[in-house]
Formats: structure tokens, C-alpha cells, sequence
């Protein structure tokens, strides 16, 4: 059997941490990810019949029985994933009861996982509802991003059309635009059921004053997707004190997407 270190999964886990950490989105043990995995490439790491221990995820995910994910442990830091990824990362499958995570590798001090996972499940549900190679869903504090919540108003097709005017790719890159929900208390079922409602029509969720949740197929594509959303809301929050002198006008938007051949949401244009 390999060694479970030199997985793919868990590289790419070791490294997309270690970024969101540098890049300061993830400060402490903010933020936490959840990635689907394939079960035959977990069986070439792991004796999937042993089971470590189980622990009850709070939440039912019927569609995700015998699904495994590798998942961030609650209270770790990012900045501490590269070094010791076997305290700070936790491979589970969802057991037959739809309520039970049984641990396969990690949270090796007797951790768990994120607090957020009932959240990651219920959006995983969700995104696999409308796109079946969903993997990964992530959640973070972009710094921009967040300053941005304070500044512009709190509305989807407005949020989404400010971004889409600063970088000529953003209308490329998140054509189907972010969703946004109020404050709400983080950690409970109630913030998860609100945010995989929204991700069944976006790929990006701000939760207000507070960070992003993205979705994707692969760890880079979702990354990316929370990169380039914290990059325009960079250039907005440079630029929103000073006069416009140019902008991506609609038009040009509506060029580009065709161009490229999105399926961009047209009701956020003003055409």
C-alpha cells in the first residue's frame, strides 16, 4: 500500500492551504475545506475497512452515504497543514446512517473535523444536485473580499456587476456570478441550509461581513474562483474613493462572454 503522504490529495491539500494562509485569507483556524475523493484512489492509501473511530456529524446526508472526503480539523491552523497534515487533516466516509463520519486517517491528537462541516455537506448536496464532478467546496476570509461587504451594498446582481467591471476576466471566470446571505451565526445548520440553497445557482456564496464560500471540481478551480473574486474586490476597494474615469461596459461584458462561450447570467447586466 502507498504511503497515504505522497497522495495527490494530500499534496494538494498541503499546498492550497499553505496559499490561503500566505495570501492571508485564512488567519488562525479560519476558514476550512472539504474535498470529495474517489474511492478507488483512497484504496491505494488506505485500508478502507479500518476504521479509527466514528463521530456523529450533526447533520443527515443521505445522498453521501460511502462518499469520502478529506476534510480541515476544527481549531487548526492552515499554516500548520504542510507540516503536519496527520493532525490537521482527517479522512472520513460517510457511514450508512447518513449521520456518522467514520475516521479513516488524521486528526491523530483526537481532533475532528471542521465545525463547518455540516455547511460543506449540505453544499456538496446541493452542487452534485446540478453538477455531478463537484468536489470541493471551500470557505475562507479573503481580506478584500470582506472590506467589500462593508462599503457596497449587500445585492447579488449589484455585488456581482461591480466585480465583473474591474477585471476583464471575471465575467470568464464566474459567469453564473456570486450569491450573497446576511450575517448570520456561523457553525450552525441553519447558515449551511441557507448557503447549499444558493449553491444550487452559484458556484460563490458571500456570507456577509464574515467570508466566501466557493465550489468546484478541482481544488485549483475552486481557488481560483475565490482568487479572482478577492482580486476585483482588491481594484474596487483601491479605486471606490476616487472619481470613474473607465469602466468594462456592459456591452464589452456582454462581447466577452459570448467570445468565450459562458453561460453568464444575463439579468445582471444592465442591457
Amino acid at each position: 500500500m502507498k504511503d497515504i503522504l505522497t497522495a495527490p490529495f494530500v499534496l494538494e491539500m498541503e499546498n492550497t492551504t499553505a496559499n490561503m494562509y500566505r495570501l492571508g485569507w485564512d488567519e488562525r483556524n479560519g476558514g476550512n475545506i472539504s474535498y470529495l475523493l474517489d474511492e478507488a484512489e483512497v484504496k491505494e492509501y488506505l485500508d478502507v475497512s479500518s476504521v479509527i473511530r466514528e463521530i456523529p456529524t450533526g447533520f443527515d446526508a443521505p445522498s453521501l452515504i460511502g462518499k469520502y472526503f478529506i476534510v480541515t480539523g476544527t481549531g487548526k491552523y492552515f499554516k500548520n497543514v504542510k507540516d503536519d497534515p496527520e493532525t490537521n487533516l482527517g479522512i472520513i466516509r460517510i457511514k450508512e446512517d447518513g449521520k456518522t463520519a467514520q475516521l479513516l486517517w488524521g486528526y491523530r491528537d483526537g481532533g475532528k473535523f471542521t465545525s463547518e462541516l455540516p455547511a460543506h455537506l449540505m453544499s456538496h448536496m446541493a452542487r452534485l444536485s446540478v453538477d455531478p464532478e463537484n468536489r470541493v467546496v471551500i470557505h475562507s476570509h479573503p481580506t478584500y473580499t470582506l472590506a467589500m461587504n462593508f462599503v457596497h451594498e449587500l445585492d447579488e446582481k449589484k455585488f456581482t456587476h461591480t466585480l465583473w467591471e474591474m477585471c476583464t476576466e471575471c465575467i470568464v471566470v464566474f459567469p453564473d456570478g456570486v450569491g450573497i446571505l446576511p450575517w448570520m451565526l456561523c457553525g450552525t445548520n441553519s447558515i449551511g441550509e441557507a448557503t447549499a440553497s444558493k449553491m444550487k445557482e452559484f458556484r460563490l456564496v458571500v456570507w456577509g461581513m464574515h467570508g466566501i464560500y466557493g465550489a468546484g471540481k478541482s481544488l485549483d478551480e475552486t481557488f481560483g474562483l475565490i482568487e479572482t473574486v478577492e482580486k476585483a474586490a482588491q481594484i474596487y476597494m483601491l479605486t471606490c474613493h476616487m472619481p470613474r474615469v473607465n469602466t468594462i461596459k456592459d456591452s464589452e461584458m456582454k462581447e466577452l462572454a459570448e467570445f468565450f462561450g459562458v453561460n453568464y447570467r444575463k439579468d445582471f447586466l444592465n442591457l
